[in-house]
């Protein structure tokens, strides 16, 4: 076969010949590429830093493009290899190619350069990199251009940076990672895709992360929300799920904003942590003042949000904690003193219906609890719906 009879003695004195052009040096790496040999990796090793070397010699575009289909052979062949001493010529390899980089007039920088040796610090393992290519990818994020060709050949670059992290695996990587994916990054659909792809794949956990996401104020809410629907569907923990949604419900009423859009995607996250917290718990004690929030600003309004109200009434008494509890009959007591002495209208007593439901539903043993529906359940005040409304939530309690 070629790749056994090849002689890498003679390929390798070729390449180093002092007189060898750029297209010299190109062919025999095609050549032993062509080849299939295995195991060169120290040779590709050493033909990379050869051609760092020989980068301020280009004087054509014929040696550029020599120059770059070498590199690219070569990253390619290194990372196949896993050959994880290279890590500091590709990261040169990077750095020399990046695409912000000015060359000579007449020398374009397709960005696919960069993008290969980005792959294999990837594919050979360099986790020592990852906080330049994360720098890298961050600052990628902020260089929107409408120049079509400029724009193709950045996202060559995002893409590579994409891949190099996703194989690293380091948390450090999921936030630029993330904002690459988001509806409002200003890459293609097909990079924002590959991002979205690659979130799962670097941390299965991504709370800490996702709750800095939501709370970093530079940050807009359509993001913030985009953040969070991630973390739901990510494989992380129940806990560590309750744990964002009280950062969620917490930024959606602390966010001040007067832009109608961004209220929208601040009350959406809101009550998806609240169905979050019905189902999953609560992480701490700030859900239970954010959810008061929820059912006095919900209700509280020209126009109540009677959605959010029934919401956190069923998250109240699906938790059930004494917390909860005494919300709920902080709730009805404001409730029973506006129907003592007013106002009651259809709102009051639409609210009310759900309130002293949820109150039974928690199976509370509290007595004043028991004394408020007793005192309900008799007062003239109330109809005899009403009433037989606080006489049902008293059985539930076995009362």
């Amino acid at each position: 076969m070629f790749a056994q009879s090849l002689n890498m003695s003679y390929f390798i004195n070729e390449y180093n010949r002092p007189t060898a052009t750029f297209a010299d040096r190109l062919l025999v790496l095609e050549n032993v590429r062509d080849g299939e040999v295995t195991d060169a990796g120290e040779f590709y090793h050493d033909a990379l830093k050869l051609l760092l070397q020989k980068i301020p010699d280009i004087s054509s575009i014929e040696d550029w493009d020599a120059t770059n289909a070498s590199a690219r052979i070569i990253c390619h062949a290194l990372g196949a290899e896993r050959y994880a001493a290279a890590a500091p010529e590709l990261w040169l390899v990077v750095e020399n190619f990046d695409i912000s980089r000015s060359f000579h007039q007449g020398f374009v920088n397709q960005g696919l350069v960069m993008q290969d040796a980005l792959i294999a610090l990837g594919q050979i393992g360099a986790a020592e990199y990852v906080p330049h290519i994360a720098q890298r990818l961050t600052d990628l994020n902020t260089r929107e251009t409408s120049d079509v060709e400029t724009r193709r050949r950045v996202q060559r670059a995002v893409a590579g940076s994409i891949s190099a992290l996703e194989d690293l695996k380091d948390p450090a990587g999921y936030k630029p990672i993330f904002f690459a994916s988001t509806t409002t990054s200003w890459y293609d659909s097909a990079i924002k895709n590959i991002a979205s792809l690659a979130l799962p794949n670097i941390v299965e956990d991504p709370a800490d992360i996702i709750i800095e996401i939501i709370r970093d104020t530079s940050v807009a809410p359509p993001v913030k929300y985009e953040a969070w629907r991630d973390m739901l569907s990510s494989r992380a923990p129940e806990s560590s799920k309750a744990r964002v949604a009280a950062a969620a419900l917490s930024t959606g009423w602390s966010y001040p904003t007067s832009n109608q859009t961004y209220q929208r995607f601040l009350r959406e996250m809101r009550v998806s942590a609240i169905d979050t917290i019905r189902v999953m718990g609560v992480a701490d004690d700030s859900v239970y003042a954010n959810l008061e929030r929820s059912f006095n600003t919900s209700f509280v309004t020209p126009n109540p949000d009677y959605d959010e109200i029934r919401r956190t009434l069923n998250c109240l008494s699906a938790i059930a904690s004494d917390e909860a509890v005494q919300l709920l009959l902080k709730f009805l007591r404001e409730l029973h003193t506006r129907r003592e002495s007013g106002p009651w209208g259809n709102r009051e007593r639409q609210v009310f219906s759900w309130v002293i439901p949820s109150l039974g539903a928690t199976k509370t043993q509290s007595e004043d609890v028991a004394l408020l529906l007793n005192t309900i359940q008799r007062s003239r005040d109330y109809t005899g719906v009403e009433q037989s409304w606080a006489g049902d939530a008293l059985r539930e309690l076995g009362r």
